[in-house]
């Protein structure tokens, strides 16, 4: 769309940039008409914002008629060039820049411009290796200003680009974000995770498969995921991602927010998405190339897992605690690829639908199988390894938050070496619930550290108690059979 030129302010004797409009001698007036406005339109959507991580114009001047943007000059080059120069950059490093992007976005969208195109090439990083600045807005939207983008042409670059885009549906804010999510990914691996061999790959990536976040993403996995849901009413907003960051900034690792996990079933597909998906992808690339039981009593029982309340771990050398989820900022984080639950509650590629006698139904992996034990049901693998433990008990007056918080403050007597422990106030499908996460010693010496998810929840007047345990170096299924067992969870006549 044009060539930015070094040059110098004569009148104000400092260095600028100066963005040229290069117009093709053989489009037609009317589409040179076109061209000269969306620059004037750049200018003017730029000029509108004031924030140290957007671009700044100074002026438009005009030459004939050919406009020229006078911006300012950022001494070093785009995030494209560095990580094609240097290679991926570390997790802190992207969520500076992540950070530094959610502050220009969030000025953007509150003044009604929508970039449209966030990507490596749109953020230039000062040589210094300190400010980030994101530029290009050159196919940004403004609220009350007429689109200039042909009809049935696509503008924008499908990697870094919204479903909801692609398939032809109003865009908004969320739209950035979900670009700011595959940046991310870029950031840590060097290439957006839909790159593929071809157009139409790259369409189907975006709209319909699979999305696997790099394991290079891990230590931002909560973030990620959040951004790149594809129901852009699900995706997560700035400042839920400005939270998230700025805590793994300040500790080095990201909170587990069940509450937007659960509220958002993230990567799940509507039923009817393959067949819409091919339709956008053909029309896109023709476009493009033309009972009972208290919480009280439950802390009087042994065995893993949680439970309203938490049960006893007394045995390091055998199943009998209270093994649950600990949110510890020092604990591993899991190095998962995530399949969601599908939509309703079915189950994910590689799980069955487990229909329980005591009242109630998930989704566990395939080859696990039920283990009671008292008032606690247990789905294990066949080694023992993973325990996907369930309960159910009456209500208990102080809530899921007051349970959890007496089963972390006997987590010393119930779990041998209880440490990187936490409980986190949460909701669970806009109920109360409450998230504990924590690492032990583990049933015996030979296996190790074990590390525990579990949520707790309130739902039809009953409590709710769903948990994974692991050893610490296998969370990267854990945390997968957690997400999916909560996000499938479905008591009998709900």
């Amino acid at each position: 769309m044009g060539v930015v030129w070094r040059a110098s302010d004569q009148l104000l004797g400092r260095h600028v940039a100066v963005k040229e409009l290069v117009l093709d001698e053989s489009l037609s007036e009317g589409e040179a008409r076109r061209r000269r406005e969306r620059t004037l339109r750049e200018a003017r959507a730029i000029a509108q914002l004031s924030h140290p991580n957007v671009i700044v114009v100074h002026d438009v001047v005009e030459d004939g008629e050919r406009p020229y943007i006078v911006m300012e000059l950022i001494e070093g080059g785009s995030l494209a060039d560095r990580l094609a120069r240097s290679g991926p950059v570390g997790a802190p490093e992207a969520a500076r820049i992540g950070l530094a992007l959610l502050g220009a976005l969030r000025v953007a969208h509150a003044a009604g411009v929508l970039h449209r195109d966030l990507k490596p090439a749109n953020v230039l990083v000062e040589a210094t290796g300190e400010r980030v600045v994101l530029t290009d807005f050159g196919i940004a939207q403004v609220n009350g200003a007429s689109t200039l983008t042909e009809t049935g042409s696509f503008v924008g670059s499908p990697e870094y680009t919204a479903p909801e885009r692609i398939s032809g549906e109003r865009a908004g804010p969320a739209s950035d974000l979900w670009s700011l999510g595959a940046l991310l990914c870029a950031a840590v691996t060097g290439e957006s995770p839909f790159r593929r061999d071809s157009l139409g790959g790259i369409l189907h990536a975006v709209v319909s498969a699979e999305i696997r976040p790099p394991s290079a993403a891990e230590p931002l996995l909560p973030v990620v995921r959040g951004l790149l849901e594809r129901d852009p009413a699900r995706r997560l907003g700035v400042d839920e991602a400005d939270r998230l960051l700025r805590a793994y900034v300040a500790t080095g690792t990201t909170p587990f927010d069940v509450a937007a996990h659960t509220a958002r079933p993230a990567l799940a597909l509507p039923q009817n998405r393959s067949a819409r998906a091919a339709l956008v992808a053909a029309t896109l690339v023709a476009a493009m190339v033309g009972a009972g039981i208290s919480a009280a009593a439950l802390l009087m029982n042994g065995g893993e897992g949680g439970g309203p309340a938490r049960p006893t771990e007394s045995a390091p050398d055998g199943p009998g605690g209270t093994e649950a989820s600990s949110g510890s900022a020092t604990a591993p984080r899991p190095t998962v690829t995530v399949t969601e639950p599908g939509p309703g509650g079915t189950s994910p590629a590689g799980f069955r639908t487990a229909v329980d006698p005591e009242g109630f139904t998930l989704a566990v992996p395939h080859g696990f199988s039920r283990k009671p034990e008292g008032p606690r049901i247990f789905y294990t693998s066949p080694d023992d390894t993973f325990r996907i433990g369930i309960t159910q008990a009456s209500p208990d007056p102080g809530g899921p938050g007051a349970v959890q918080r007496r089963s972390d403050a006997t987590g010393p007597r119930d779990n041998p070496g209880y440490r990187d422990a936490s409980v986190t106030d949460t909701t669970h499908g806009g109920r109360p619930a409450a998230l504990r996460r924590f690492t032990w010693n583990g049933f015996s010496t030979a296996e190790g550290a074990r590390h525990t998810y579990e949520l707790c929840w309130e739902q039809g007047g009953r409590m709710y108690d769903v948990w994974v345990s692991a050893p610490v170096g296998r969370l990267a299924e854990a945390k997968r059979y957690f997400d999916t067992a909560v996000g499938t969870f479905v008591p009998s006549g709900a």
